[in-house]
């Protein structure tokens, strides 16, 4: 495709700095490369590998070979921000990296921001001595949250523009509004960041949950070897989430709770977690190509985000409505086997992790979306559905996964760059529309489909099981138990 179909965004007019540069780095750079205006000798990027420096050297691009770490996060990004002309943009990518730290210094210093995740500082995901409530992507939401209220408005920061969380907060309204639409409601679409009048509009279309719905197919051309760890993205970061307490967005309909289910405590209480590891919890979900499927009920930020963005209270500020809302992921197989070699030597990681890159990667798709059920029409699952060769073709350095999550970053930075004074924001309070416009060309076919499967399909003939037959999207139907 020619350069000069690619639309120009606007122009970073300070110091970018890229915090991380690992996979999902080396596919956003090209796209800012492409739809931004920038100096690329005010450039840096900051990483504690020189696994990917060629790239950077190739462009020329200053490389700075350090972790980024609580101890000198202040002064090293400090420096590279303050007294500079033009407005800086920070992009973090980065693991074991605060995300709220680098948030707090950005904005001290005039910067834009994003990231991907609320991410901790090193150490957070295995502390032995932390209850798992605390271990939970909830608390680590609140901890943003919270310094939202305490310091409101300012310097753009977006919180959790990845693929998931992100982009899926895009697909949740754009498949309501194309639901109520169905459904024939007699509604007005609110204003992005409407909270009340989009929690109004999913309870009027009878919406019970929504399943982030993933199925990568994504083959490798050669097996995986024992002791590794392969995956379609950052396998640190697949293995830090998947150790997490399984973790759910609580709706209003749910009559059950599993025996090991807990609360929290504080907060906006939208979620509860499990006593047990997301990474080998299992739900029962459906996606279009491939239909009904076990994903992992693995946590993100998204689960308690959408659940929260949705939720709709009374004049007394008791709770009226809230959906149910959990990922269900099925990772590529190389990931799905690499998990289970994990959890079978008591959760010790193997020694080698390894990124596939597309040149490794024979065929397949990454299809992610979303699947809001319950309502009149049963359910509805809306998303992407990008083939890891369609992602090549699209840009360097991508594979399908990869390529979701970076066109994500690049809708972020545009809506940032659009809105430089909008203080912290989750992308449940960004113009959907907007982002997707922009992130619409990388992602394969957008579609959406209805489907009349349930959990509840085919269970029971061969072995009775306690499901509930009242209400097929019960919780207590979708938890393989």
């Amino acid at each position: 495709m020619a350069k000069a179909k690619w639309p120009a965004y606007g122009e970073i007019t300070g110091p970018l700095i890229m915090i991380g540069f690992g996979s999902i780095g080396c596919g956003t750079l090209p796209l800012i490369e492409r739809h931004f205006k920038f100096d690329k000798s005010r450039m840096v990027v900051i990483d504690p590998s020189e696994k990917n420096r060629k790239i950077l050297d190739d462009r020329n691009i200053r490389f700075i070979k350090e972790a980024v770490t609580k101890e000198n996060c202040r002064e090293l990004l400090g420096s590279l921000l303050q007294d500079v002309e033009g407005q800086p943009f920070v992009v973090n990518l980065s693991v074991d990296t605060s995300s709220l730290d680098l948030m707090r210094v950005s904005r001290k210093h005039g910067a834009l921001y994003i990231d991907t995740v609320v991410e901790p500082w090193l150490g957070f995901y295995f502390d032995a001595k932390a209850d798992n409530a605390a271990r939970t992507n909830y608390a680590l939401r609140e901890t943003v949250r919270a310094e939202k209220r305490k310091h409101p408005g300012g310097p753009t920061a977006v919180s959790c523009c990845g693929a998931n969380p992100g982009m899926v907060s895009w697909f949740v309204k754009k498949a309501l509004i194309n639901l109520a639409s169905e459904l024939a409601l007699d509604f007005v679409e609110p204003a992005a960041d409407d909270r009340e009048s989009w929690a109004r509009l999913m309870k009027k279309a009878g919406v019970k949950g929504i399943h982030i719905a993933e199925r990568d197919t994504q083959r490798a051309k050669m097996p995986k070897p024992f002791g590794t760890f392969w995956n379609t993205w950052s396998v640190e970061g697949f293995i830090a989430e998947g150790l997490q307490p399984a973790e759910l967005g609580w709706g209003t309909h749910e009559k059950w709770k599993p025996k090991n289910a807990r609360r929290q405590k504080k907060g906006n209480k939208a979620a509860i977690f499990l006593e047990q590891p997301g990474g080998n919890t299992r739900v029962r979900s459906w996606c279009p190509t491939h239909g009904a499927q076990y994903g992992l009920l693995v946590t993100h930020n998204e689960a308690i985000s959408i659940a929260d963005f949705f939720t709709l209270r009374n004049k007394k500020g008791k709770l009226d409505y809230r959906p149910t809302c959990n990922y269900a992921y099925h990772p590529c197989n190389d990931a799905l086997l690499s998990l289970d070699e994990m959890f079978g030597a008591s959760g010790k990681a193997q020694p080698v992790q390894h990124v596939l890159e597309a040149s490794e990667i024979v065929d397949g798709t990454d299809e992610l979306g979303v699947l809001l059920y319950g309502h009149d029409k049963n359910a509805y699952w809306y998303g992407s559905h990008l083939s890891v060769k369609e992602a090549c073709r699209l840009a360097p350095y991508q594979n399908a996964t990869g390529l979701q999550v970076a066109s994500a970053v690049l809708a972020g930075m545009v809506w940032a760059l659009e809105n430089p004074q909008s203080g912290i924001v989750e992308t449940d309070e960004m113009d959907y529309r907007r982002c997707l416009e922009v992130q619409a060309p990388y992602l394969g076919p957008v579609e959406g489909y209805y489907t009349d499967w349930t959990p509840l399909e085919g269970r029971g003939a061969l072995f009775a099981e306690d499901v509930d037959k009242s209400d097929p999207w019960q919780f207590r139907n979708i938890l393989v138990r």
